[in-house]
């Protein structure tokens, strides 16, 4: 049975993406800082699809904490065969106000663990010759901005590795999949204090399990880019084709 790991799997896309993967009894590792939340969702997903269920309580946002997990997985050989990078957070305000100590948090977890998680699992994927990696960016990947300008570079530098890893192991059995969808209803929104924006309250949030269930597909398919939503694949289209001043001054009328 394969194993696969899960990170930010207590809510939002990481518990969907738990969910679909033990359905397809897969056993999962899941991942977040609060250990009471993770053994609930571990004890539901085992008892309702019989797959191993492991929990590891970490915070990704401190320096060194992928070191520590991925020392866990191999002292207990857990050998991952589906990565999914999911957590994440974005910080909301000018660039001049925010707290600089949250910003480093971020990259720290939408950057470095990313990269990290990626590093740790690939050799053995490759050893197998399989595997599925899929890293959460967003629809913010494909342009500056302002009001969010530290997320919405994390997340431009999850979908340039991505693309760049996916072309690297073309051929190997292993596949790397961005899923880049927008508002979405996970609490990004409460989290970041964004949910007065434009942006959240002119387009309708898709749901959290539509976007992992878009995501999950694409992932099995091996797709290098999935945006879901036919109104994220026009904006994503437009968007490199339109003047890059404009993007951005468009991209802050809909943060503020």
């Amino acid at each position: 049975m394969p194993t696969a790991l899960v990170t930010g799997a207590t809510s939002g896309l990481g518990l969907e993406f738990a969910t679909l993967l033990g359905r397809d009894r897969n056993d999962v590792v899941l991942v977040a800082r609060t250990r009471e939340r993770l053994e609930v969702v571990a004890r539901g997903l085992s008892e309702e699809f019989g797959v191993l269920a492991i929990v590891i309580e970490c915070d990704l946002s401190k320096p060194g904490a992928v070191r520590d997990l991925l020392r866990e997985l191999e002292e207990r050989r857990i050998a991952v065969d589906v990565l999914v990078n999911n957590a994440g957070f974005g910080v909301y305000g000018t660039f001049a106000s925010t707290p600089v100590e949250d910003e480093l948090r971020m990259i720290e977890v939408n950057v470095a663990a990313v990269t990290a998680l990626a590093k740790g699992v690939l050799p053995g994927m490759l050893d197998r010759g399989w595997g599925r990696i899929l890293n959460v960016a967003s629809t913010a990947a494909f342009q500056p901005g302002p009001l969010m300008a530290v997320y919405y570079a994390t997340k431009a530098y999850v979908l340039s590795f991505t693309e760049a890893l996916a072309e690297e192991l073309s051929g190997s059995g292993v596949t790397v999949t961005a899923l880049c969808p927008g508002p979405t209803e996970t609490g990004f929104a409460a989290a970041s204090n964004m949910e007065s924006s434009r942006l959240f309250r002119t387009f309708r949030p898709m749901s959290s399990a539509k976007v992992a269930a878009y995501g999950y597909r694409a992932l099995q398919k091996g797709k290098r880019v999935a945006v879901p939503g036919v109104r994220n694949r026009l904006m994503t289209q437009s968007l490199r084709v339109s003047p890059r001043n404009l993007v951005t001054k468009v991209v802050r009328q809909m943060n503020g």
